[in-house]
């Protein structure tokens, strides 16, 4: 086979490429420059490479099909095999913030005409690969589309010693996310997840035909499983770490492929999500982006910090991302979805009291309706009647604006909730709006909970969402909006022309709807969105590269909270991810302390009743927020570790720590969380093995009994001792005990 290669990258991460005039174009391998094969030294382990190589993007058609395997794999497609390499082109762009490389690798089928265009991105300094794939019919005949990869690695299992199998020498990191109890990741080889080198590839077979598949079905990106994986070598730490950067339905899978291990990476697909596209001549399709980590060593944790810099990296900037406003909502635990201008006045001068600087109205500003009352579309209250987003009368006998003005009189930025995506079944807008701004399928439009889905492709929609929100802002002055979103609308939609397969009408609106967020916030760039579904039910990363806070849960149990809020950093950002803190009568100090402490890594979404708590009882509360104030801005550069694990749903102790990097004479700082839970010891061993020689420990926030701790500095452990169950504690290490954090 005669082979030509191509390289490219950065020392951080490199591709190595290669193809011939009978094949398409392979990634052969995917790491640091220093480890990538090379032709000249080692020219028989790239030709075996290449030879077991998956094509760069993964095609399937519905006249082509698969070819050398079966079952439910998406590779080895026909159309794919088919392609030829026709050029490349490579782009440097200059950014402060570290310089952008993109590469456009440019294949044909001559037989068909599609022409496909693999983009690869780099920063430089970031080990982040993001890939993306353009499909175009420069046929005569049109072209069914049934699959198309974002992102297709194979070769994974390269770097094994003799003797490792890839079965139990990698390990596969997959995050489960049930609604009220996200982000909880897991650690199993390959085996344990089901796939087996079965030992049929000597026998001219291509492998198990097996997968491990994780696949997410709807308008809930997130809602059984959080869009991201890690594949980690056993022996060296060396680990991959995707996201599918898509906030809708997506599809990965992990399998063997002669002797080796492979990873695709896709948006929706047509045997998952009901997902065709039919390209008619001159017509072109782009997939979802994705993003892959690759490190040399330090496993998951080193995996995700680089992913944290993509993250940061690749979102819109927002003023909110560097001030980190405190938020009370008036939902958890407190008016849940009740407000009228009797509760909230006394609400709002608690949350002033207790130091937060703004204050959104949860659900229910617009209801009209007594609680519990049952309307025609067969739910109660309010919710199938949303979608005028008009203030109720009944609720608020002086207006809306008496309560806004009132939360602008103590100093905080008033803000409402809203849902915008929907449409109650019995609201005037439901028969205002044509057929066609709604989600269908064969002509009937959708119903879910008593709702409607809109499709923002369609004008008359996104000209109602835009006046709506345009007039929230002029009318009522609010500075935040926190936008919900708690439906899934399954497969999708037929489309505006009814001529959609479901899974594409899904992907257009999805893309729809990240383009009316655009527009909000080119419009107004200093409002402040929230990302909210269901809690974390859409935590993608196409939603929180634009909005600049993001509800990562509904879970009420303060108890249960811990281990969420300390996984939160492994899928947004510290200083996006938004942790309720709702401190209610009933709560001791102790667990006052716990309370406040599971918000302070992340952002605090203050909520409960502070208006009900006596003043010993406020007191912790406004200390934990004032406290806060002090460090948040370090937030947005901080790295997340897990100094006992990433944290297990029954875990008796629970450790968060961000850190940040040195910076000239300025040593980096750690925030550590520590969370005792029922039944659980009062002393746990924690090593910290990054802190320096000079990093002394010093209590930043605790309330009720007071923690004690030893710090052995050569070793790295600390001991600490939390006498209460149901506590917490956040300690500061830095060189200097007096230092301010």
């Amino acid at each position: 086979m005669s082979l030509t290669h191509l390289r490219w990258g950065t020392a951080e991460l490199s591709l190595a490429l290669a193809f011939d005039t009978a094949g398409p174009v392979r990634l052969l391998a995917v790491g640091e420059a220093a480890t990538l094969p090379d032709p000249a030294r080692d020219p028989e382990l790239c030709v075996r490479l290449a030879r077991h190589a998956l094509p760069l993007v993964e095609i399937q058609t519905a006249g082509s099909g698969r070819l050398g395997t079966s079952g439910k794999r998406h590779v080895d497609g026909a159309a794919s095999r088919a392609l030829r390499y026709t050029g490349h082109e490579e782009e440097h762009e200059p950014h402060p913030d570290g310089d952008v490389r993109n590469l456009r690798v440019r294949m044909i089928d001559e037989t068909t005409g599609l022409r496909v265009t693999a983009v690869c991105t780099l920063r430089e300094g970031i080990p982040v690969l993001g890939t993306e794939a353009y499909v175009e019919n420069a046929g005569d005949r049109p072209a069914t589309l049934e699959y198309v990869s974002s992102f297709t690695s194979s070769n994974l299992a390269r770097h094994l010693g003799d003797g490792e199998r890839w079965e139990d020498r990698l390990s596969l990191w997959l995050a489960a996310n049930p609604w009220s109890g996200e982000i909880r990741w897991s650690k199993a080889t390959l085996a344990e997840r089901g796939l087996y080198d079965v030992g049929m590839v000597p026998f001219g077979q291509t492998g198990s035909k097996n997968r491990i598949a994780v696949t997410s079905t709807g308008s809930w990106s997130s809602s059984e499983h959080l869009p991201m994986g890690c594949l980690e070598e056993t022996r060296t730490g060396r680990a991959l770490l995707w996201q599918i950067e898509h906030n809708g339905s997506w599809h990965a899978e992990v399998a063997d492929r002669f002797d080796d291990v492979y990873l695709s990476l896709s948006g929706p697909t047509d045997r998952e999500h009901q997902w065709r596209r039919v390209l008619a001549p001159g017509e072109s399709f782009r997939t979802v982006p994705a993003s892959v980590a690759v490190v040399p060593s330090g496993g998951f944790e080193a995996a995700l910090a680089a992913m944290t810099r993509h993250r940061r990296a690749t979102r819109r900037p927002h003023p909110d991302h560097q001030g980190l406003p405190v938020v009370f909502n008036d939902f958890m635990n407190s008016l849940m979805g009740e407000p009228s201008t009797k509760a909230l006045l006394p609400l709002v001068d608690a949350a002033a009291a207790a130091g937060a600087e703004y204050f959104c109205i949860d659900a229910g500003w617009y209801d009209a309706e007594p609680p519990g009352a049952v309307g025609p579309g067969g739910v109660p209250g309010w919710w199938d009647s949303v979608g005028e987003w008009t203030e109720s009368a009944p609720r608020f006998p002086g207006g809306l604006n008496e309560v806004l003005d009132h939360i602008r009189d103590t100093g905080m930025v008033p803000g409402l909730w809203l849902e915008p995506e929907v449409v109650g079944v019995r609201s005037p807008v439901a028969s205002a709006l044509p057929d066609e701004a709604f989600f269908r399928r064969d002509g009937v439009r959708l119903v879910e909970w008593g709702r409607h889905q809109l499709d923002l492709r369609h004008p008359a929609a996104r000209a109602h969402l835009d006046t709506v929100v345009d007039r929230l802002v002029h009318d009522y002055g609010v500075g935040y909006l926190k936008l919900d979103y708690n439906i899934d609308i399954g497969a999708g939609t037929d489309g505006p022309m009814g001529t959609d397969s479901p899974g594409d009408g899904l992907l257009g609106h999805n893309r729809a709807y990240l383009d009316w967020l655009d527009g909000v916030l080119d419009r107004h760039p200093a409002l402040v969105l929230e990302s909210c579904a269901a809690g974390g039910s859409r935590t993608d990363h196409a939603v929180l590269s634009r909005l600049p806070i993001h509800s990562v849960t509904d879970q009420q149990d303060f108890r249960l909270l811990p281990a969420i809020a300390a996984a939160a950093p492994s899928a947004v950002t510290p200083e996006q991810g938004a942790i309720w803190a709702y401190p209610l009568p009933e709560h001791s100090e102790a667990e006052l302390g716990m309370v406040m402490v599971s918000a302070m890594l992340g952002r605090i979404h203050l909520s409960g009743r502070p208006d009900l708590l006596s003043p010993e009882q406020l007191a912790p509360v406004r200390r934990a927020v004032d406290t806060y104030k002090t460090y948040r801005h370090l937030l947005a550069g901080t790295r997340p570790r897990w100094p006992l694990g990433l944290p297990g749903w029954r875990d008796g102790w629970i450790a968060l720590a961000l850190t940040t990097e040195a910076t000239g004479e300025q040593g980096g700082r750690t925030l550590l969380a520590l969370w005792r839970r029922e039944d659980s010891p009062e002393t746990a061993t924690v090593q910290l093995p990054w802190t320096a020689d000079e990093d002394r420990p010093r209590m930043v926030f605790g309330a009720g009994p007071q923690p004690t701790y030893d710090w052995d500095s050569r070793e790295r452990v600390l001991q600490v001792t939390l006498p209460a169950e149901q506590s917490a504690v956040l300690l500061s290490f830095a060189p200097d005990p007096d230092a301010q954090t």
